[in-house]
Parts: structure tokens; sequence; C-alpha cells
């Protein structure tokens, strides 16, 4: 479990094809001062397990295929960006919402329009997630936990996010150029209560 709140913004160094998997090594000193084989680490929003902590605060995990299918780490090359997040601990303060680091699937950036202060970014979405996205609520971009500013379907489905200086800065949503696809989570719970209403007996 994550909580959406990014630690280090980090890098791709290398990636190996595998048979229907890929191997990532990325650097990330931050996250990798205490890790583990075995531990948890959200890349872009995606949960992905330790495979090797290497030198120079690196790490390798592998990524099944229809992970790469299902997020934007299919596109991600030697020198890519990425946010990572330790997984949360115990009694750590959850500074984002619940992020399962599981990918429900991707957007794209539409439009980035900025203030004085912060920037406005639009992302359009898939239909079937959309219902699960309401004003004011939760979503995680890019394993980044946001509040939805605004919503609407001119001519697709999106959402808005405002972005604060930190968020800028410091993940890579900060300078996601119009058309990159992005990871999106939506908020569990609502998942949940979907299927609640929908199988009350059950």
């Amino acid at each position: 479990m994550f909580t959406g709140i990014v630690e280090e913004l980090g890098e791709l160094v290398s990636r190996d094809e595998l048979t229907d998997a890929a191997r990532l090594v990325i650097e990330g000193p931050t996250v990798t001062s205490d890790a583990r084989h075995g531990d948890s680490i959200a890349v872009n929003g995606v949960c992905l397990t330790v495979v090797e902590v290497l030198p120079g605060g690196r790490f390798s995990a592998d990524v099944m295929h229809e992970t790469l299918q299902r997020s934007s780490l299919d596109k991600l090359s030697p020198g890519s960006r990425v946010n990572l997040e330790r997984a949360a601990s115990v009694g750590s303060r959850l500074g984002g919402h619940i992020v399962q680091g599981h990918v429900d699937g991707t957007g794209a950036v539409v439009a980035r329009t900025p203030a004085e202060h912060w920037e406005v970014v639009r992302i359009a979405l898939p239909r079937e997630l959309a219902r699960y996205v309401v004003h004011k609520g939760s979503i995680t971009v890019d394993g980044i936990s946001l509040t939805v500013a605004g919503l609407g379907c001119d001519p697709e489905d999106f959402f808005e996010v405002s972005l604060i200086p930190t968020t800028l800065e410091l993940t890579t949503l900060g300078r996601a150029p119009v058309g990159t696809r992005v990871n999106l989570e939506v908020d569990v719970i609502a998942k949940y209560v979907e299927r609640l209403v929908a199988n009350p007996a059950q």
C-alpha cells in the first residue's frame, strides 16, 4: 500500500526484454536506502517488487507483460524519469490517500494551463474509469495522489488537477507535455461501493 506522495524523482538506467516480461534497473538513492529483496516500490504508480538492490542507489524489478500492456511502463527507455515511492509503513502519516499501486488504465495529458502559483493539467481518461472520478475526490496519476479540481466530457471524458510548485518541481507530471500517456488508479473505495450496490446480497 502507498500514499501517492512521491519521495523521489528517479531514472530508468536500463531495460532488458525477457520472455513475457522486462527487467528494469532504476536509480533512486532515497527509495533504495533501506530497500531489500522482495520490498515493494511504486514506479510511476505501479507497484513493483525489488529483485535486487544494486550499487549506486539502484534496484532491479521485473515487469510482467500484462503490466506493460496496462500501464505506461512499456514506453519507458533508459534516461526516462520516474516517480518513486516506498510502501507505506504501519504508523506512518497518510499524506495522500490509499493507493494500491494497481493501475486501472492510462490517460493522456490534453492541456496545460499555467497560473501565477500553480498549473492546471487536463487529463483525458477512458469512459469505463470516468464513473469512479468525482469532483474534489482523489485520483492517482503516475503514482501522485491528486485532488480532482474539475470534470468534463468535451469531446472526451476528462478531469483536471491543479499542481502546486512542489508537484511541478518534484514529479514527472510537472514536465509532461501534452500527449504524454499517464498511469491512472482510481479511488478503490469507489469500486467497492459500486460492487456492493450492484450485488447487495453477495
